[in-house]
């Protein structure tokens, strides 16, 4: 019992403390209660089941191999999310799909990074983390940037222009949604290329230690883990359902844009757990593994989660989702995607670097809430 409690209150095992929001979003949406009550206490249903899930994939990863352990972790490290994004899909909530998923890439590199920086290096003069491993990361990032908003770009230049931040779903030309396809397709194949990469060609350069490796947890046998990771992905589904049926009339009733709750606030719930991972690691001193979780997911999202989600729109939902950015979205991710590739080209960081980083992520939010 004492056991279990100093787990709950470890920097591992709050999460769990939320495991009672999802039964009661399943009460409370049997009893067909409020949006806004709904999609409050699905949010927070949400971060024990991804804390969960990130838990059985680590633990499988560790008794899989590097090369498959590896895979797994890539694989199930932004599951959550696109499970989400998978229903708002079929729901044809395409513009709060693309905004959670460029949340996502601004929260990993200026909250979760910014966080790690400042905390992690609040009694230290510095913090020093593998440089080559960072920036090769920040250059997939870079790379898939560039690839992300050219059918931004084309429908600015050829088309009707840019999507507006009140959006729910604009109908485009098919030409636009074939090259959004077809870019899709080419950053999915880079993906791949860079599986093998980091974890095999160039293994050593990427850190393999995972989050419970230093709170002193015992090892889980593999049908435990298998059936966490079953457990999780069902309750993920169900707390994302609940979630996404929610956002349109909840956004309403509290004043705030679709576009605002799907950049911050499901960003945000939908990786929670893996923030606060980062956090923990950076306060322990171990920079590489904070930078690898923020820029690594961010290129993870960039890479394999967007060009999934817009070729699975083309089976599920209304039609397919073309990867336009609004204005908003486009200049918060090249200001974001630049300044990953400045900061982690040194090597190390600081306290003020990270308060830095912090400031440009509230000036975002703010830009995105009166937008």
């Amino acid at each position: 019992m004492r056991g279990a409690r100093a787990f709950l209150l470890s920097s591992a095992g709050w999460p769990y403390l939320l495991v009672p929001a999802i039964p009661l979003a399943v009460i409370l949406e049997i009893g067909h209660a409020g949006a806004v009550a709904l999609f409050v206490v699905s949010a927070l249903g949400v971060i024990p089941t991804a804390a969960l899930m990130g838990r059985a994939t680590e633990e499988l990863a560790a008794r899989s191999g590097p090369g498959i352990g590896g895979l797994l972790n890539v694989t199930f490290g932004n599951a959550p999310e696109i499970i989400i994004a998978l229903f708002a899909l079929g729901s044809g909530l395409h513009e709060v799909v693309k905004a959670s998923l460029v949340g996502s890439i601004l929260g990993n590199i200026l909250l979760v990074m910014g966080a790690s920086m400042l905390i992690g290096g609040l009694r230290r003069e510095r913090q020093f983390f593998d440089r080559t491993a960072a920036n090769a990361q920040s250059l997939m990032l870079l790379l898939a940037l560039a690839a992300l908003i050219m059918p931004a770009i084309f429908e600015l230049v050829e088309g009707q222009g840019l999507p507006s931040p009140g959006d729910e779903r604009v109908n485009y030309d098919s030409t636009v949604e074939h090259l959004s396809l077809a870019v899709s397709i080419v950053l999915l194949v880079t993906y791949g290329f860079g599986l093998l990469f980091s974890l095999r060609t160039h293994r050593e350069l990427f850190n393999p230690h995972t989050a419970g490796e230093d709170e002193g947890e015992g090892p889980w046998r593999v049908r435990t883990a298998v059936i966490a990771l079953a457990a999780a992905g069902v309750a993920v589904g169900v707390m994302s359902e609940i979630l996404v049926d929610s956002i349109t009339e909840a956004s309403a009733s509290i004043g705030l844009s679709e576009f605002f709750v799907g950049v911050i606030v499901v960003a945000i719930v939908g990786n929670a757990a893996e923030h606060w991972v980062a956090v923990i690691v950076a306060v322990k001193n171990k920079m590489d593994l904070a930078v690898n979780i923020a820029i690594g997911s961010s290129a993870q999202v960039a890479l394999f989660a967007a060009p999934l989600l817009v070729v699975c729109s083309f089976f599920i939902g209304p039609g397919p989702m073309p990867f336009v950015l609004n204005g908003f979205e486009l200049g918060a991710l090249i200001l974001a995607v630049v300044i990953a590739q400045v900061v982690t080209n040194e090597g190390e960081s600081h306290w003020f670097e990270g308060l830095q980083l912090l400031a440009l992520y509230a000036v975002l939010g703010l830009a995105f809430f009166f937008a």
